[in-house]
């Protein structure tokens, strides 16, 4: 797939979850093969007043893999504005963000609200498409809820507004995360634009990107909780469109993983911020095992990396098998 002319290789994308995809983490899943990952999002206004966590939450990393931003807000000027000052940081591209249903987002106007206004989301896209050095896209949801299912038109009014592609999660604001996913309007988008269009919605393993490609024509899918403690679905996905075996990792491969993920977030957070937001990465590499959830629970008490490596020792004791 191309956006504009970036090319993307591989097969899946790292979707933006705030307060989860953090830098640590984009780089764990470009080294499992994410074609390219979106930064958490971002608020406009907070870059434009100069918050120094909104300018950390923009920053891009050197690698192979495409490295995009993503901003939100409600005031076309204020997104162009940032646009600018994101572009600072070099950016492949800069996302707007017309999907989180945050109500701290969504509340004020902004995120999936967008979906609800869409001549002001439009106009959004035209300002930072305008003043923009680099290609514009789009993530949105299927609607505000299932009353307003307007993604296919909302789709049609960014690309003439100079969008390069659309990111569609197949569920309204109202669902959140709930099932299921619309694939009708993910493939309904595709079959409208002719820009690029990347499906989300519950791609958490190779077959369902399988079934996400053949049944919606989507150019790329991008995978979201399906990557939390799993990396590796990254690994899975590649080898299965390029007809390569694939092995499930080993719970010591896990473990090595999830460490090397806890030492890149302490390299870039302070070690107190680095430590608690440890303890939900490190369950999530637990997920499926026996003992998960008294092992969960032990999670919940990290204060250190012996913490970490102690609970995953009390892991493989309770799965040798793995």
């Amino acid at each position: 797939m191309k956006i504009k002319d970036i090319e993307i290789k591989g097969f899946a994308a790292l979707a933006p979850m705030a307060g989860v995809a953090d830098r640590a983490m984009r780089e764990i899943c470009v080294g499992h093969g994410a074609g390219f990952t979106v930064g958490e999002l971002t608020s406009a206004r907070g870059v434009m007043q100069g918050d120094k966590k909104s300018a950390r939450l923009l920053e891009c990393f050197d690698s192979d893999a495409v490295c995009a931003s993503q901003l939100f807000g409600r005031d076309p000027d204020i997104m162009a504005q940032a646009a600018l000052r994101a572009e600072e940081l070099n950016p492949d591209f800069i996302d707007i963000n017309m999907g989180c249903p945050a109500p701290k987002v969504a509340g004020h106007g902004g995120g999936s609200a967008l979906m609800k206004e869409p001549t002001l989301a439009a106009k959004i896209v035209e300002e930072v498409a305008r003043v923009s050095h680099v290609p514009i896209t789009v993530k949105m949801r299927a609607g505000w809820d299932n009353d307003s299912l307007n993604a296919v038109e909302l789709a049609r009014m960014c690309e003439s507004a100079g969008a390069a592609a659309i990111t569609v999660h197949g569920r309204t604001r109202k669902q959140m995360y709930a099932p299921p996913v619309n694939y009708d309007i993910i493939r309904d988008v595709k079959r409208t634009v002719k820009i690029p269009v990347i499906a989300n919605g519950d791609v958490v393993d190779a077959m369902s990107a399988k079934f996400m490609y053949e049944y919606t024509g989507c150019d790329y899918v991008m995978v979201g909780r399906g990557a939390q403690g799993n990396p590796f679905v990254f690994d899975e996905i590649n080898a299965y469109f390029e007809g390569r075996n694939y092995t499930q990792p080993t719970l010591q491969e896990r473990y090595k993983t999830c460490m090397r993920q806890i030492e890149l977030m302490h390299k870039y957070k302070d070690p107190r911020t680095a430590i608690l937001e440890s303890r939900k990465h490190t369950a999530w590499y637990l997920t499926g095992l026996r003992g998960s959830a008294s092992l969960r629970r032990m999670c919940g008490e990290i204060s250190s990396i012996d913490d970490i490596k102690i609970i995953f020792e009390k892991a493989l004791e309770q799965n040798p098998d793995m």
